[in-house]
């Protein structure tokens, strides 16, 4: 009963007053300065994007936006070998098993190199190149100690009110090298 009425004045909230969007942008940064940054600086993810990094510094934005075109028509298709390929690498596994140990805190979890490109998924992304939008520009173009907060949204599948909470992964000298995407169900916060 409590998340039913939680989740009608939140519905409420949001369709009167577009500032609700930033309600609980403390208790986000909290949580990206916290658990999200000791989640960013796990060794296997970071070896994970430094590794993705050597092989995909040099792609330009051709080859950026063919892998992008792949991704996106294998979504809804039967063979998926790119997919595939990024759900089945160590960092994705880890990601899972965040997303699993949150109990609901975290919806979803997505790991980018330094062109954008996803390395690790808790879960299919609609695309495969971030790097066109502000959870990647903000977060590893801004460089070390940022934060990009999303607005909170409804997400139709989980019947859930989510924000995406974006910092970037920082190699051993506290450089970005890409950057980590959390959706948080702002009522577990």
């Amino acid at each position: 009963m409590k998340t039913i009425f939680t989740a009608a004045i939140m519905a409420t909230a949001l369709a009167a007053a577009p500032v609700f969007a930033n309600e609980f942008a403390d208790q986000l940064t909290e949580l990206a300065n916290g658990k999200v940054k000791e989640i960013a600086q796990n060794p296997e993810l970071v070896a994970a994007i430094e590794a993705q990094n050597a092989e995909t510094g040099g792609y330009d934005q051709a080859k950026i936006d063919s892998l992008d075109t792949q991704w996106r028509a294998e979504v809804d298709a039967s063979s998926k070998p790119l997919i595939d390929s990024v759900l089945s690498n160590d960092a994705s596994r880890y990601l899972m098993s965040v997303q699993e140990e949150s109990e609901g805190l975290f919806t979803e979890i997505f790991a980018m190199d330094g062109k954008g490109l996803n390395v690790g998924q808790s879960g299919v992304t609609s695309d495969y190149w971030q790097g066109d939008e502000g959870k990647w520009q903000n977060t590893f173009g801004a460089g070390a100690g940022s934060v990009d907060l999303g607005d909170v949204e409804q997400d139709e599948s989980t019947q859930t009110f989510q924000s995406q909470v974006s910092i970037p992964v920082l190699d051993a000298a506290g450089q970005p090298i890409g950057a980590i995407t959390f959706g948080v169900n702002v009522e577990m916060l």
